[in-house]
């Protein structure tokens, strides 16, 4: 029987030529041409993504159209054929002339020869070998990826079983026409069941000139994890001096891995950090952690450590475990454990103001769970100072541990029954210690139609403690009790009309809420506070039954919420273009119920708060809000923040926040694009309370099909002082390849929403100041 005729293994070959560390992270390709460079093939069927695993090649039937067939001689066993097309699964190859001996297994290839796969398009010159000894020979080839960007060529390539070679081999993600950038080598050998290459004469050019030479380096050349160096990182800095970073991959276990990632700052010394990560069956976790035997940054300034420690720290670093376990689709173990040597840590190893305001550091660990109506937990918590600026007094206690349980449920067709349960702990290493049990059950009858809604609600709340001797003796009491009802009726209705504006039509909503609130008044000054501070008043706290974090305080209260939201709904697209809220309290008597510091809530009228979401078009958004206090007719909070899309990606964003006697500062961002190649970006970010700048950026961007080249200059905030540091960053992206010079996407990103336009919709960071004062900052902040 005449043995069958394989496809030429080309896809293999022209895999092994691909240099291992081009990359595809997601790259704008808008700038290129709609071209191909190697164009399609009209006579080839269109490749099956299904077909395209080596499983379902091997098991798919190779089938030959076209052409003549003719035996040269019954000896020799010769077949020839003219234009011949085979087809296999997802593969195609089709060839002028086709010469194979059934017998020997050699064979040759001459004139047009084209292949393609799900992949990948490739033509070539001629192709030779002998399928029985598994040695093939491919001359003057050309390829194009179609799954990502990139092409390149090769004078030839060798296959001998599992090895393989490539002569001349090249690899570029630009337009042949436009070369930006290319790679070179003189020659690759492969050995596809190890799974490594090696490249000699390696050749790394922008545009003509030649800017990298590697005489020799080893690389993967598939997804298999392999023990060796990653990319390193390199910056520049007054702190640091020269910053290298030389990550080390090592591959223990196929669900385990490490990485150790030494460290030269040559203005400060050697530090040594390392993670290692797990994934079984119920769970992962992380471990990371880094040290340094001999900081010499704090010789350098010494009173700014002896000041906050007394002494100057020697081994510095930090860790973090971070690790979860399901037990079933119920319950489940969650860890977060984290460590820092010294107070001064955060800011000495950071360039973020958002990580210089982080003021503890918190470690928990707990067993939690979840069903239809209920979810509950076990868990610990602990503080540890990371700001040099405070004292260990200043912390908030640890809870050691704390059980909750929250439960709703519905009863028959009117009821609604629930309880929000709580027992903790208090510990502190200077402060007093308490246990706690707090519990509030609740009867709600949620009533509801088409267009509107009554829920009244009654809950009774008692809140047992258990004080150590020094609080009994401040307080006089060993066990303080409270309990009190709560009850309250939210109500609501929604109007709708079709109305038109400026030739749009629109559906208009109008949607009044009543909310009233009473709590009888109950003496609480004999119970100590441990987790429980004043909120942020905002939209939301209208419609809440406390104005406190924790339940050490219940505030009293007769009080009337009336509020007003009206929206316009595009009846085109169905996108909300408008949504206007305002509302206020009305306190029917003062609140008696205070903690040390804060202003009573008196008898009268709330200050207005109002808030506002407007997108007049798709590319201008406006958010804002604003509260109008009437006693003292002056505002307590104003925000807005615009945003503006320029073209295919650049971005204008504008903000102004103020709340009285803390916050009062501008933000201006944007990427602005010149012209299809040119763009620059920049940000102004000060505070008037403090007059001072925290943050400025000014950059220029230069971005082709393939190239890139960012130079990025910034002066920030480095410490709790205010010292501004600056930096200058370069960086030169090859798409598809990699980048040199200091990384500056993810200070642009941070600094500029919607720099990259997947993060429009984020929020932006609060700059309201974290901590015991302000434990919920207003989200629009």
């Amino acid at each position: 029987m005449r043995k069958p005729l394989r496809l030429l293994p080309l896809s293999i070959c022209i895999a092994l030529a691909l240099p291992a560390h081009a990359q595809d992270d997601g790259e704008d390709w808008g700038l290129c041409r709609v071209t191909d460079v190697v164009p399609t093939f009209g006579d080839a069927p269109a490749p099956l993504d299904s077909a395209s695993t080596p499983e379902a090649r091997a098991q798919a039937p190779t089938d030959i159209e076209g052409g003549s067939l003719e035996r040269a001689s019954d000896d020799e066993n010769i077949i020839v054929q003219d234009n011949v097309r085979l087809s296999r699964g997802d593969q195609f190859l089709g060839t002028d002339r086709l010469l194979y001996n059934a017998d020997t297994g050699r064979y040759t290839a001459e004139g047009s020869i084209r292949y393609q796969d799900a992949g990948m398009r490739i033509v070539a010159e001629r192709a030779e070998g002998d399928q029985n000894a598994d040695t093939h020979r491919i001359e003057d080839l050309q390829y194009q990826l179609t799954e990502r960007r990139g092409n390149g060529g090769a004078d030839r390539i060798e296959l001998r079983g599992r090895y393989g070679s490539l002569i001349g081999s090249t690899y570029t993600t630009c337009d042949p026409r436009e070369p930006g950038w290319q790679l070179r080598a003189g020659r690759i050998d492969i050995d596809t069941e190890e799974g490594m290459g090696v490249a000699r004469n390696a050749t790394l050019r922008i545009g003509k000139v030649p800017v990298l030479y590697v005489p020799w380096f080893k690389f993967p050349v598939d997804d298999r994890r392999r023990t060796g160096l990653l990319y390193p990182s390199i910056s520049l800095s007054n702190r640091n001096g020269l910053d290298w970073k030389q990550p080390v991959y090592l591959n223990l276990a196929p669900n385990y891995d490490a990485t150790l990632t030494p460290r030269l700052m040559t203005d400060r010394g050697l530090q040594l950090g390392g993670e290692f990560r797990w994934l079984y069956e119920k769970g992962r976790g992380t471990f990371f952690g880094e040290w340094m035997a001999d900081d010499e940054l704090p010789g350098r300034e010494p009173d700014r450590y002896l000041r906050s420690m007394g002494e100057l720290p020697d081994e510095r670093g930090l860790f973090r475990l971070t690790s979860s376990h399901n037990f079933n689709r119920t319950w489940y173990a969650r860890a977060n454990l984290g460590w820092v040597s010294d107070p001064h840590y955060l800011e000495d190893f950071s360039n973020s103001l958002y990580a210089v305001s982080q003021y503890s550091i918190t470690s928990s660990a707990g067993l939690y769970g979840r069903g239809r109506y209920w979810d509950a937990g076990l868990m610990a918590d602990r503080q540890q100072l990371a700001d040099y600026t405070l004292t260990e007094r200043q912390l908030r206690y640890d809870r050691l541990p704390r059980a909750y349980l929250n439960w709703a449920q519905p009863v028959g067709r009117w009821f609604e029954l629930g309880v929000n349960g709580e027992a903790v702990r208090f510990q502190h290493s200077v402060r007093e210690e308490a246990n706690r049990f707090d519990i509030k059950p609740y009867i709600a009858m949620p009533l509801e139609g088409d267009s509107w809604f009554v829920t009244p609600k009654v809950a009774w709340r008692y809140t047992a403690y258990q004080l150590d001797d020094t609080l009994t003796a401040a307080l006089g009491d060993e066990s303080p009790t409270r309990s009190l009802p709560i009850s309250s009726v939210d109500a609501g209705m929604f109007f709708e009309r079709e109305t038109s504006l400026f030739g749009d039509r629109y559906l208009q909503t109008l949607e009044p809420r009543l909310y009233y609130l009473n709590v009888p008044y109950r003496d609480q000054g004999g119970i100590p506070r441990f987790d429980t501070q004043p909120m942020t008043f905002s939209w939301g706290q209208l419609f809440r039954d406390n104005r406190y974090t924790g339940p050490d305080r219940q505030i009293d209260a007769n009080q009337l919420t009336t509020a007003l939201t009206t929206r316009l709904i595009s009846e085109e697209d169905g996108r909300e273009r408008l949504a206007a809220s305002i509302g206020q309290i009305q306190y029917f008597e003062d609140s008696l119920v205070v903690v040390p510091g804060e202003t009573p809530v008196e008898k009268g009228k709330s200050a207005w708060v109002a808030d506002l979401g407007f997108s007049p078009t798709d590319r201008l958004t406006i958010n804002a809000a604003y509260q109008w206090d009437p006693k003292f007719r002056q505002e307590d909070l104003a925000s807005i923040r615009a945003r503006y899309l320029v073209g295919d990606y650049g971005v204008i964003n504008a903000g102004y926040r103020y709340r009285r006697d803390l916050v009062d500062q501008v933000d201006f961002a944007f990427l602005y694009p010149i012209n299809r190649n040119w763009s620059v970006v920049g940000r102004y970010y000060y505070s008037f309370e403090d007059k001072k700048l925290l943050e400025s950026i000014a950059g220029i961007q230069w971005e082709s099909c393939c190239l890139a080249a960012r130079l990025v200059a910034r002066r920030y905030i480095r410490d709790r002082d205010g010292d501004l540091d600056d930096s200058l960053r370069l960086e030169i992206e090859l798409k598809g390849l990699g980048s040199a010079g200091q990384k500056t996407e993810g200070v642009l990103r941070r600094a500029i929403l919607g720099y990259e336009r997947d993060d429009l919709y984020l929020v932006p960071p609060s700059s309201l100041p974290t901590g015991s004062d302000e434990l919920t900052p207003d989200p629009i902040l």
